[in-house]
């Protein structure tokens, strides 16, 4: 087996063992999970997630995750937490503590502590006989039959289980809340995931370059509109309504089947019935018009008034794509 082969062989080894784990998980939910679940639901305060070494790192995520789908959660390192971070636990929060074997030292000193402050205390280990284990209210059992690595001790099938009964806890609570797109929108405000779940076609319509030409204006005129505003359309409008289109193509086909154009006007060469959208539309949506129909602009159209194009090109320059 040459090198590439062999890579691809442990690659898969890998993958398939933590899957394997994964799946094997599903025979270790207790009620303890559920309760662990209802737990925070029903929590006036935050969760805060601590462990240490690796199992920190995951607690990290997990906080992340919960944080964006609107529980509110705290990250303590264990290893702080007995130097002075404890005061980052207040009444009401409940602690969850993470490690695979449950008797990492820091945990052995951390856990009595948190249990003398009254806070329900949840630990989540592969080991069920462990300190954590025995000292918890709540044990989520995070079992793995033995590690992926050849020397079946660096952290790879426990922490992704680890990771994976926290992302359960996270879906869980999104069921329970009800937790819609909208909600999700409020804590991703940011970036092209916040744009395409909030922006709206009005936040980036601009209203100073809306072409627009009337029925019986002259070819040139058209021309000259289309060039001017750059969108590459023109909305040709008759009594303050939009009754039709014309796209740079439009002419293009006009000069290729015609000598001269001179006698034309507008509506001559115009589409009639445009696609069209309103301007409260999420962008995200008229972007799926766009692509279902295969055309680059849309008018906008709000309760019969003509308010401007919305390009193709100005959505792919947000990033919503």
């Amino acid at each position: 087996m040459n090198t590439t082969q062999s890579i691809l062989e442990n690659a898969k080894q890998s993958i398939l063992s933590q899957s394997e784990s994964i799946q094997k998980l599903t025979n270790y939910l207790t009620d303890d999970f559920a309760k662990t679940v209802q737990l925070i639901f029903e929590s006036k305060g935050r969760l805060v997630v601590t462990g240490i070494g690796k199992s920190a790192i995951i607690a990290q995520k997990i906080v992340a995750t919960l944080n964006s789908t609107g529980t509110p959660s705290i990250f303590l390192h264990a290893a702080e937490a007995i130097h002075g971070d404890l005061g980052m636990i207040q009444n009401g929060d409940l602690v969850l503590c993470i490690s695979k074997s449950g008797n990492s030292p820091e945990i052995k000193v951390l856990a009595p502590i948190i249990k003398s402050f009254g806070t329900t205390l949840i630990g989540m280990t592969a080991n069920t006989t462990s300190f954590l284990a025995t000292s918890s209210d709540l044990v989520l059992h995070a079992h793995v039959d033995a590690e992926c690595c050849p020397i079946g001790l660096a952290p790879t099938n426990s922490t992704t289980a680890q990771l994976v009964l926290g992302d359960a806890i996270a879906v869980c609570l999104m069921k329970l809340r009800n937790f819609q797109a909208e909600d999700f929108a409020k804590y991703h405000p940011g970036g092209a995931l916040g744009k395409k779940l909030l922006l709206r076609v009005k936040d980036m319509l601009d209203n100073t370059h809306a072409p627009q030409v009337a029925p019986d204006a002259s070819i040139k005129k058209v021309i000259m509109e289309i060039s001017e505003k750059r969108l590459g359309v023109t909305a040709v409008i008759e009594n303050g309504v939009v009754i039709g289109i014309i796209t740079d193509g439009d002419i293009r086909r006009m000069l290729t089947d015609r000598e001269t154009f001179s006698d034309l006007t507008a509506q001559d060469i115009m589409t009639k019935n445009p696609k069209s959208i309103a301007s409260t539309v999420l962008v995200s949506e008229a972007l799926d018009v766009l692509e279902d129909y295969k055309i680059t602009q849309l008018m906008v159209i709000d309760n019969g008034t003509y308010k401007g194009v919305l390009h193709l090109h100005d959505i792919l320059k947000e990033g919503i794509v």
